[in-house]
């Protein structure tokens, strides 16, 4: 292995790592600020932008298991942020609404990680979006990721398909 190609693993490596500290240290400083993990906060957005959602709607949104959702749901049900109301259409299913004190702690959230990323892709030329999607999928399929439940949420990991959500 030449110097040139060691060096470049490196530098590659300490990317990787910058990545995953930028994401847990917005992890760290949303749970200080609004007391909800970064996945919890996209429910609380999905929600708010939607009115309501039903836990089936909130689970394809953010391309994780119904298990995993329920999960995240139960905690914010237990801290007040959502409520579950039993849909006046179809008394079978539930639908998801924020409480007045989960629409004070939404907009009290610091911005986040992932809305500046969005707003940083989304300037990017098409090309160089292609291209970062690329490699992105890449170190995924590298680091044998590709097939792990996860939602376009910048998180430490607390959404693995096994874990439960922080």
């Amino acid at each position: 292995m030449t110097n040139k190609s060691h060096d470049r693993i490196d530098e590659s490596l300490i990317a990787l790592r910058r990545i995953l500290r930028a994401t847990e240290l917005y992890a760290r400083d949303l749970a200080q600020a609004a007391g909800v993990t970064p996945a919890q906060l996209r429910v609380m957005q999905i929600v708010d932008e939607l009115d309501s959602a039903t836990p089936k709607v909130l689970a394809n949104q953010m391309g994780v298991s119904q298990a995993t959702v329920t999960v995240l749901l139960d905690k914010l049900v237990a801290r007040g942020i959502v409520e579950r109301s039993p849909s006046e259409r179809d008394r079978r299913q539930v639908n998801i609404v924020m409480t007045d004190y989960g629409q004070r702690a939404l907009e009290e959230a610091p911005n986040a990680l992932q809305q500046r990323y969005v707003r940083a892709f989304s300037a990017l030329a098409d090309w160089e979006q292609a291209q970062l999607l690329s490699s992105l999928e890449r170190v995924a399929d590298m680091l044998d990721a590709r097939d792990l439940d996860a939602s376009p949420v910048l998180t430490g990991g607390e959404l693995g398909a096994s874990k439960e959500p922080h």
